[in-house]
């Protein structure tokens, strides 16, 4: 019975250990609770598209003047495209179609690039933007013309280049010609000469319509063309219309390019540029889906 009171010692200090270690247990406990609040979401798509399937034969044979009237094996080979070379299709993939004509041949690139975020903290579709305000910012893209529109037709100075994450401002009038962007080389070759992109200027002096490289404001995520007329020499000039855009965690990239047979012609941008946002357009709503 003497040694009662330090056994109700012993057991109140136990009591006591077991309670503070409880409180331990609790603040270890929520740090896992905290870094799993903290995790950015995964992005919205976890697969591509088949690139080589992704635009419609109908689509190709209006981008391709003389696809149609091939023979009809002929027309399947244009049709099927060239998947380009990556090493990780679920990561990017890319098809490029092509067809000749009398009058000129017409070439159209797509590719399709999923992006992925290795930081927790930071989310699929942030990176997604941030690789795409690379993109926007390697384009250089030229200072919007007063009183000239983005593509949905209203005048806003919040969607100029400049007022965009990667703008930045660029050459007056459009985007110098002599310079072509290729995917494949990841850079932009070509001479230094030749002629500026049609900026869509009246006599008047008013801006009947903008065709200058330009952010576009109607088109998934984020947007924005670029027009390049390629001249090397006496050979026959080529203009290259491509049009990035970003949908959550996928950015798509298309590159539209005409090459006339006669040297002294020059491809109408506005064509060009109408077909190429036509696709994209069409593109988006096919993620959608």
């Amino acid at each position: 019975m003497a040694y009662a009171p330090g056994a109700v010692l012993i057991a109140a200090l136990a009591v006591g250990c077991s309670s503070g270690t409880g409180t331990g247990d609790s603040a270890t406990d929520s740090k896992p609770g905290a870094m799993a609040s903290s995790t950015a979401p995964p992005g919205k798509y976890r697969t591509l598209p088949e690139a080589c399937r992704s635009v419609s034969p109908a689509t190709l044979k209006d981008l391709l003047p003389g696809s149609a009237e091939l023979p009809e094996a002929q027309q399947e080979k244009v049709f099927d495209g060239s998947p380009a070379v990556t090493y990780d299709t679920d990561r990017r993939v890319g098809c490029r179609w092509k067809a000749e004509a009398p009058d000129g041949a017409r070439s159209l690139f797509v590719d399709f690039e999923r992006v992925v975020s290795y930081d927790p903290s930071v989310s699929d579709d942030d990176r997604a933007g941030e690789v795409y305000a690379k993109k926007e910012a390697a384009a250089d893209l030229p200072s919007a013309l007063p009183g000239s529109s983005t593509d949905s037709g209203t005048p806003d100075a919040s969607d100029s280049p400049t007022a965009t994450a990667g703008g930045k401002p660029g050459k007056d009038g459009g985007k110098a010609a002599g310079k072509s962007s290729d995917p494949d080389t990841g850079g932009k070759t070509g001479s230094d000469t030749g002629d500026t992109a049609d900026t869509g200027d009246s006599g008047d002096g008013g801006a009947t319509e903008n065709l200058q490289p330009r952010v576009l404001d109607s088109l998934g995520d984020s947007a924005f063309l670029d027009d390049l007329l390629t001249r090397a020499g006496s050979t026959a000039q080529h203009r290259t219309v491509s049009v990035v855009f970003r949908t959550s965690n996928v950015i798509v990239t298309i590159q539209y390019t005409a090459q006339p047979a006669l040297s002294t012609e020059i491809p109408d941008s506005k064509e060009l540029q109408e077909k190429a946002q036509a696709l994209g357009r069409k593109l988006v709503d096919s993620f959608s889906e």
